[in-house]
């Protein structure tokens, strides 16, 4: 029951910093971290499950008309023109998590690195403050930029959410466009995340005692709590309030060095 009961709080941390700009890697390494559960990637994987069906519940028009645009082969509609634009977005983060995935990995262990990252991805949304939308059209090389952004977002602490959505801002992109496309981008990388983490680490799952009801259930709370933390997302987005997620980076990332430095 304990387990389950701290699973939980996994679901609740990563349904809530998914899509919220504060990097749910971050939190959820504090967490286990500090509630001493020693989980593997993989787990932190499979809480992406249920944030990923709220996309696909989220998103589902834009999903709907984006495949049905593929499957005609048509590349000049709105949707159609998506698709290599998700793909041009999706090359630099696969190649960043490949090439840099593991030695982040090693690194990012400790709170002081995780804090040191969520301040600095407190600057980079707060800097989404000074851009000037300008446009809903995302050209090849924003799509590049923001998959840059993505892929650097591997880091715990830097939010994926909020490097996207901040960087297309910054790039003159209209907040709705920014909001669509960062979720839409975020797609491709989650599946092939998870996929090659089943791959090199399945049997690393069992080994942790974790069950499968355990799992489960971490897996559903984050489903329905990240639901409701993106309708949040997008309403403050909307106010142009966005760059008051940098406070609460800027306050843990603090917090967490002051802690580091008195020994805990």
């Amino acid at each position: 029951m304990e387990q389950l009961i701290k699973t939980i709080i996994l679901g609740v941390i990563q349904g809530l910093t998914e899509w919220l700009p504060i990097s749910s890697t971050g939190h959820l390494k504090l967490a286990e971290h500090f509630l001493g559960l020693n989980v593997p990637i993989l787990f932190d994987i499979t809480l992406h499950i249920g944030t990923l069906v709220v996309i696909f519940l989220f998103f589902r028009q834009d999903i709907n008309n984006i495949l049905s645009a593929f499957v005609r082969f048509d590349f000049k509609t709105e949707h159609g023109k998506l698709i290599p634009l998700i793909i041009v977005g999706t090359i630099p983060t696969i190649s960043i998590g490949l090439v840099f995935g593991e030695p982040i990995e090693s690194v990012f262990q400790s709170p002081l690195p995780i804090a040191i990252a969520f301040i600095i991805c407190g600057i980079v949304l707060y800097s989404a403050k000074t851009g000037k939308e300008k446009t809903s059209n995302i050209s090849y090389s924003t799509a590049l930029i923001i998959g840059i952004a993505q892929g650097i977002a591997i880091i715990p602490g830097i939010s994926r959410s909020g490097a996207t959505i901040a960087t297309a801002l910054l790039l003159g992109v209209k907040r709705e466009k920014a909001f669509t496309f960062s979720f839409l981008l975020s797609i491709p990388a989650i599946i092939g995340a998870l996929g090659l983490t089943l791959y090199t680490q399945f049997n690393e799952l069992t080994a942790t005692g974790l069950s499968w009801v355990e799992i489960f259930g971490g897996m559903v709370v984050a489903m329905f709590v990240g639901y409701l933390a993106l309708k949040i997302l997008w309403k403050i987005l909307a106010k142009k309030k966005f760059h008051i997620f940098a406070f609460y980076c800027w306050l843990l990332g603090v917090v967490l060095i002051a802690m580091g430095l008195r020994g805990f």
